[in-house]
């Protein structure tokens, strides 16, 4: 009988032991499981914490903006109430450049910085960032859809022109060879680009200061004598009639201390008188306005004017040397509310008064003021690295910031966010 009973308790011990064991396991088990849990979270935050790039807003502000919300068209109308114009660059080598440059045939050699000799390409890599908001990243389709049926209109100078070539390249790239194309409007100093499939029209008319002038041929003009005839602004404005979109730009012409304002009739005529650049440009404006507000449809057409752009003439400026200019800067100035010399601010101020006295009438012509970000871009400049239409002397040769281009801006580049800013406007308006 005692034999037996510690028989039975032997088994007992033994499956309590079992038991124990069979616990100890399993708690090891969760406890690793646990452990991998914890660790794996750990890693996952610390990866985000060391790869995320601290000048992107935050992820819900992304969200915002970049997911279209249900009672809206698109992303564009979700930036409703923000300053698109205040801000700063934010280097980008994901999104931009936009497009490259030796994929858009129709880049003009003043702009063709990359195949006239400029090996860096970090001046394409940067994103406007507005503060508060984030652009919706550019689609060359949604925008095409958007726009079918519509043309729109660039007219002013060179500068202009750049932003007017460059809306051209962000928007061919996905359009098929034979349903584009570019060609020169006969007897008019006008060029069309056309995409067929969608049928929208992107044209750009050249006025470098609105009125006729001195500098109405686009390549045989003076650059040192300006004469205008103020009042006259019907040759020109005739062409600018049953457009969906009108997109002006009229500073860098208006940079000389004075200028001439034809009496006769005859461009060769000696009657005239002479005023400083201000005066003649409120003069220009006042006829401008006046016939925007009798002769455009405002229900159908909208308006909008860009802003100058700054000229980076000035090393000394931004902290080189006094004989410096843009050539071979590569980074942009990060200087808060830099201004450079060249962006003359009363004549902002009478572009700013103009608009508005238009807006008491009952006309919105939408400013893009492109100024201020433009002040920092010394970096993104031909230079010399541009066709040249006249062969260089020795003594150019020689010093080459004697001849850098620091007015016009390489493509891609800063125009492109120009454009990106412009089209927030257009389809917030075009649902």
């Amino acid at each position: 009988m005692r034999l037996l009973e510690r028989e039975r308790e032997r088994e007992m011990r033994k499956k309590k032991q079992l038991g124990k064991y069979v616990w100890d396991v399993k708690h090891m088990v969760e406890s690793i499981f646990i452990m991998f849990l914890i660790m794996g979270a750990l890693a996952t935050i610390a990866y985000y914490y060391v790869n995320i790039d601290h000048d992107q807003p935050h992820p819900a502000a992304v969200f915002k903006f970049y997911t279209p919300n249900p009672n809206t068209t698109s992303a564009y109308e979700s930036l409703d109430g923000c300053d698109l114009f205040s801000g700063k660059w934010v280097h980008d080598n994901h999104s931009y450049p936009l497009y490259k440059d030796l994929d858009c045939p129709y880049i003009f050699g003043d702009f063709a910085c990359g195949q006239y000799g400029r090996m860096d390409s970090n001046y394409q890599q940067w994103r406007w960032q507005p503060h508060g908001c984030t652009l919706p990243r550019f689609d060359s389709k949604e925008v095409l859809e958007r726009l079918r049926g519509k043309r729109v209109l660039f007219v002013g100078d060179s500068v202009n022109r750049n932003q007017w070539v460059s809306m051209v390249c962000m928007l061919q790239t996905v359009i098929p060879l034979g349903r584009k194309k570019m060609q020169k409007v006969p007897n008019v100093s006008m060029l069309t680009f056309k995409a067929l499939e969608y049928n929208v029209s992107i044209d750009f008319y050249w006025a470098p200061l609105l009125v006729e002038s001195n500098g109405d041929h686009p390549t045989k003009h003076k650059t040192n004598d300006r004469i205008v005839r103020i009042k006259s602004i019907e040759h020109h404005a005739k062409n600018w009639v049953n457009v969906d979109v009108l997109v002006f730009n009229s500073y860098l012409w208006w940079r000389t201390p004075a200028l001439k304002i034809l009496n006769g009739s005859s461009e060769d005529s000696k009657q005239y008188n002479i005023v400083d650049n201000h005066r003649g440009y409120r003069m220009v404006m006042k006829t401008w306005s006046d016939w925007l507000y009798t002769h455009i449809n405002h229900t159908r057409t909208q308006s909008y004017f860009i802003s100058m752009t700054a000229t980076h003439h000035r090393g000394v400026e931004w902290g080189s040397k006094s004989d410096e200019n843009c050539l071979n800067e590569t980074e942009p100035i990060t200087k808060d509310d830099f201004w450079e010399s060249g962006s003359d601010l009363k004549m902002f101020k009478i572009l700013e008064s103009s608009l508005n006295k238009l807006k008491a009438k009952g006309v919105k012509v939408q400013l893009i003021n492109i100024t201020q970000l433009t002040q920092y871009r010394k970096d993104a400049h031909p230079s010399i690295y541009r066709l040249h239409y006249s062969p260089l002397t020795n003594t150019q040769l020689s010093n080459p910031s004697s001849y850098a281009d620091c007015t016009h801006w390489c493509l891609p580049g800063v125009p492109d966010v120009w454009n990106e800013l412009l089209l927030t406007y257009i389809l917030r308006k075009h649902k």
